[in-house]
């Protein structure tokens, strides 16, 4: 019986040593993940998260081309999912494994960056917009003009976050192209509108969500959820539709070609298509989500945030961007080495 009862507890000390050992690496956008969520994921399943951050999508494409990160889930935004899967960069998900995939809400299965969802799972959804501080402008803030032509009293005073793809897209719309064009014409004005503009600025950073709320800097074009997190801590704290144009965007987790953390990944991107853990996502970084009965689990004040509901009248001048061609690539980067020379 002792013997029996050794073997037994030999057993149990070996399940248990498998269980703590299940680690998963998870590579994120900077300030987008809640602790809460990563430690529910660790407390219920045994698995340790490590989460490693990034500042944009093009930082994040280099680190996982270059290899040897060790990465087993990345979360790229809508335009860029098609190139990870052109590159081989991300592996087809098996959904059988997925039992909670069919809680993505309908609206976003279909979508043009992953039709039917075989290769992500929705994280988060929002827009770009333009962030102000009524105390330094009481003006008209549903425009690019913010950071394009600002007004006076924003001078030197105005924040552009360093995104390529948002900047460029938010300059063509304001000129009057489109994003991702090949159009020269078009493209050129952008650029000279952005290079006449950025004596204007006051940077061209990301950390604004902090900067925002202690009058650091009066406005910045940024992201919708970001804004509105500034704003809870500062009322003054506005955030405008551009009716110009603005971007849509959707970040979605994607499981790497070489993940070595393959089962634990799966049990990640089950556990997060759970309504309540979804909304767990929503509530700390302020965006929607994709998955459907996750509102009864939200935080009361984004059910009527201005922030999250894009009023009717600027609805139709939200776009997601597309992919970019390879010749629209080339110039957008042209442009942008010399925006930030």
């Amino acid at each position: 019986m002792k013997r029996l009862l050794s073997t037994a507890a030999l057993l149990l000390a070996s399940t248990s040593f498998a269980f703590a050992e299940g680690e998963l690496q998870l590579f994120n956008w900077g300030d987008y993940t809640n602790p809460e969520l990563l430690k529910k994921f660790e407390d219920e399943t045994g698995i340790k998260v490590t989460l490693t951050d990034y500042d944009s999508n093009d930082t994040a494409l280099a680190k996982v081309e270059a290899g040897g990160g060790g990465y087993d889930l990345v979360v790229p935004s809508a335009n860029y999912v098609q190139i990870y899967v052109t590159k081989g960069l991300i592996q087809e998900l098996d959904l059988s494994r997925l039992p909670n995939h069919a809680n993505i809400a309908p609206e976003w299965m279909e979508v043009p960056w992953d039709p039917g969802r075989h290769y992500t799972v929705p994280w988060q959804w929002g827009s770009v917009g333009m962030a102000v501080n009524s105390d330094a402008f009481s003006g008209d803030i549903n425009t690019s003009a913010i950071f394009l032509d600002p007004p006076e009293e924003l001078v030197g005073k105005v924040n552009v976050h360093p995104e390529m793809n948002d900047v460029l897209s938010l300059a063509l719309m304001y000129v009057g192209g489109e994003a991702c064009t090949e159009d020269t014409e078009m493209l050129k004005k952008a650029r000279d509108k952005l290079l006449e503009a950025k004596p204007k600025w006051q940077s061209m950073d990301y950390g604004m969500t902090t900067k925002l709320a202690t009058n650091d800097v009066m406005a910045s074009s940024y992201w919708n959820g970001a804004v509105f997190r500034a704003r809870l801590q500062n009322d003054k704290v506005q955030f405008g539709y551009p009716k110009e144009g603005f971007p849509l965007w959707m970040d979605s987790v994607a499981l790497l070609s070489d993940a070595t953390n393959v089962d634990e990944a799966y049990q990640f991107l089950n556990f997060i298509m759970e309504p309540e853990n979804a909304a767990l996502i929503s509530a700390f970084a302020r965006y929607a989500n994709g998955i459907s009965g996750s509102d009864p689990f939200m935080p009361e004040d984004m059910s009527d945030a201005p922030e999250i509901l894009i009023p009717q009248e600027f609805k139709a001048a939200g776009k997601f961007l597309p992919t970019c061609s390879a010749k629209a690539q080339e110039y957008y980067t042209a442009i942008w080495t010399e925006l930030l020379k």
